[in-house]
């Protein structure tokens, strides 16, 4: 499960960020001045920062350049283009200017969380093996052919194996691979990938969590 740091001295937006980021199966760490954030990150190591700059004793641009090896997205209510060019030329993975859209804040974390994580060519998850350059995938030594859309549910479902992914979590994040799915006809989705899956090894890959979604079963 990927962790964000939310840096911000807006109470407000901090509790809206943590619950959206929480829903969204996302692990949170809050800090509230850039002296806390350089006191947290000693011992903690986030997979992606929201930056605010306008913090308490040391700025986010003053932060920003202390900050390694993290991408950082700045959350910002500046609004000036130089501001933007040269926090970008200075680390800034991304800038969001405050008041933003939480689902194109949401998208610009992942496609940054993307971006910064090695491509696998083979995930593995027990016996169950997918190839990414192939799109094929294995269980119990036995290769299955998967449509576009079964691919790219078990490829995020083995990328997140210990996660429980929602419904709107599964649409939102396979939606680059396979535009055409939709809320309808996903389960319809998943439930031929299992009845696959289970054909070849006799028994489910894949388990319903009820009234949230579907996670890899435990002993995959």
């Amino acid at each position: 499960m990927k962790q964000i740091l939310i840096i911000d001295d807006d109470i407000y937006i901090g509790n809206m960020l943590e619950e959206v980021l929480t829903r969204e199966c996302y692990r949170v760490l809050r800090a509230y001045s850039g002296t806390e954030a350089l006191l947290l990150l000693e011992n903690a190591h986030p997979d992606l920062i929201l930056l605010d700059l306008m913090l308490p004793g040391l700025s986010g641009e003053a932060l920003l350049t202390r900050i390694r090896e993290i991408p950082v997205i700045v959350v910002s209510a500046k609004v000036e283009m130089d501001n933007k060019v040269a926090l970008l030329l200075g680390g800034a993975d991304d800038y969001v200017t405050k008041p933003f859209d939480i689902r194109e804040l949401l998208a610009r974390i992942a496609v940054v969380l993307r971006a910064k994580t090695p491509a696998k060519a083979v995930l593995s998850c027990g016996d169950l093996r997918l190839d990414t350059e192939t799109h094929l995938a294995q269980a119990a030594g036995k290769e299955i052919r998967l449509t576009r859309t079964e691919y790219a549910i078990l490829k995020l479902m083995m990328q997140n194996p210990s996660q429980v992914l929602a419904k709107s979590v599964l649409l939102e994040r396979i939606s680059a691979d396979t535009p055409d799915c939709t809320e309808s006809s996903l389960k319809q989705h998943i439930s031929n990938l299992r009845k696959k899956l289970r054909d070849v090894s006799g028994r489910d890959y894949i388990e319903a969590v009820w009234g949230i979604g579907f996670k890899l079963a435990e002993k995959s």
